[in-house]
């Protein structure tokens, strides 16, 4: 596997690198579609090591992975443009990590109850007044929503994480002045 070309930007901390796959709210999924790339943003949640997706339980993305299940997630966030006097100089703050491993559906309820509950802890968290129930997922993996829900999980074979942080003295603020000059 590949590493990081630009050892300046490769970030090592598995600590920061947690904390920003826990708190990034979008992932690609990139997959291999015969020999065309194919790659589709979701949602997903990081937690105990490993990450989770879900999705319909049909469609073209479940066929690709049922064809071949290795993938590559990647989650980047881009924190504004860093400003330098030299503009070959000028760059762009962010946080990247590459997550490359197998796709496995999940069948057993438990994990995709817990999976389910991390999702809406994350993305509406508070919104619901009690946890999800098993039979509620349940019903959600079968036909009664419109057709089967599908939950994933990728277990990491290898990944990368870079950055470029945020240089506050240095970050981007769009004025009237810069308006007027164009």
């Amino acid at each position: 596997m590949n590493s990081v070309r630009y050892k300046s930007r490769e970030c090592l901390d598995q600590e920061k690198i947690e904390r920003f796959l826990k708190q990034a709210r979008l992932g690609y999924l990139g997959l291999v579609d015969g020999n065309l790339p194919y790659v589709v943003p979701l949602n997903y949640v990081w937690t105990e090591g490993k990450l989770y997706f879900h999705g319909a339980g049909d469609g073209r993305r479940n066929q690709v992975m049922s064809d071949n299940s290795e993938v590559c997630f990647t989650v980047c966030e881009e924190y504004g443009t860093i400003t330098d006097p030299v503009p070959a100089k000028t760059d762009t703050a962010y946080m990247s990590v590459m997550i490359f491993g197998q796709a496995e559906p999940i069948t057993d309820l438990d994990e995709a109850t817990h999976v389910l509950q991390e999702m809406m802890n994350k993305y509406v968290p508070g919104y619901y007044n009690r946890p999800l129930s098993k039979q509620h997922v349940e019903k959600y993996r079968s036909a009664v929503f419109g057709g089967p829900v599908q939950v994933y999980r990728v277990i990491p074979s290898h990944m990368t994480a870079k950055e470029s942080p945020i240089e506050a003295e240095k970050m981007y603020k769009k004025s009237m002045e810069n308006e007027r000059q164009v």
